[in-house]
């Protein structure tokens, strides 16, 4: 199978390059901020904080404690603090719970499914035996309705014969000992 290959080719037409002059910092995102971390008490982060759902919501800023000039964060992760509090705000308990109880779940479904297929197995092969019995009690039913039909032709015979040969016997017989013909 041949492989196809696509080569970039570029234009021939002239495309708006930005300059390479440094923009405001404004114009950049902003993944660090200089100046260093507030730093603040167990009162102040607690309070004003309340927990739905298992997150905890707190406003400790509202009591004035962060500075907002650039020079307070120096070297500061914003990413980084937003993650250690989120941590920390975060109770990942019911989300393990729930992650437990389905993997729980998943493994008595996987089980029951596995009792599903076996018990299809035995089912199959019982009915393997059902019908190898059946078979054979076809075979055995037809033996015997031909070793029937054959006995009671031989009767048949024979009755035709001592009617023929004892004719008057025959009918006292017949008179004292009825038998109705099928």
């Amino acid at each position: 199978m041949a492989t196809q290959r696509h080569y970039y080719q570029p234009s021939a037409r002239a495309m708006n390059m930005p300059s390479k002059a440094p923009a405001p910092a404004s114009m950049y995102p902003i993944s660090r901020v200089p100046g260093s971390p507030p730093d603040y008490s167990d009162a102040s982060t607690t309070a004003c904080s309340r927990t739905s759902g298992g997150l905890t919501f707190s406003s400790a800023g509202a009591s004035g404690d962060y500075e907002t000039s650039p020079a307070s964060y120096s070297g500061v992760d914003v990413v980084d603090v937003l993650n250690d509090r989120m941590q920390h705000s975060f109770d990942p308990t019911p989300l393990d719970r729930g992650l437990a109880k389905q993997a729980q779940t998943s493994g008595h479904l996987n089980a029951k499914q596995q009792e599903l297929l076996e018990l299809q197995a035995l089912a199959q092969r019982r009915l393997k035996g059902v019908r190898a019995n059946f078979n054979e009690g076809l075979k055995t039913a037809r033996e015997t309705k031909r070793d029937l039909e054959w006995t009671q032709k031989r009767v048949s015979a024979l009755k035709g014969k001592a009617e023929k040969a004892h004719p008057d016997e025959y009918r006292r017989a017949s008179k004292k000992y009825t038998f109705d013909d099928y």
